[in-house]
């Protein structure tokens, strides 16, 4: 069983920058931060692939985090970092995890929700100014 956990949401200013983390018992080799706004459907914005328990490839969602949003695994957690943070990035996020036979599987384009098996509580993002 994979636990995972969520932390560090919060409430921001635009264009400040928020870490976000998830914490996990067991690693998987696909790990993702999905976030859902209100009234929206849940989207993956950031994925982190491990391949042959060493190299790590990562992917964001290619048009709303571009540049800003990177995901990488310290081992301990999945971390997000979101910088210059906009008002559209509001929103609970919440942490992933399944299976993938291959990076490409494993990125932003390729992960739907309900392709994850394991997942946190999330975490809420607020951004006002």
């Amino acid at each position: 069983q994979v636990h995972l956990e969520e932390s560090g949401g919060g409430s921001v200013q635009p264009g400040e920058s928020l870490r976000l983390f998830c914490k996990y018992t067991t690693r998987v080799n696909c790990m993702a931060w999905f976030r859902q706004a209100p009234g929206k459907e849940r989207e993956a914005v950031a994925t982190v692939y491990h391949h042959a328990g060493t190299k790590q490839y990562s992917s964001t969602h290619a048009d709303s985090v571009k540049g800003r949003f990177n995901a990488y695994d310290t081992t301990l957690a999945v971390l997000l970092q979101m910088n210059s943070v906009q008002v559209e990035d509001a929103g609970m996020y919440f942490c992933a995890a399944r299976t993938a036979e291959t990076s490409a599987l494993c990125e932003v384009a390729n992960s739907r929700p309900s392709e994850f098996s394991f997942w946190g509580q999330g975490t809420q993002v607020i951004v006002s100014s």
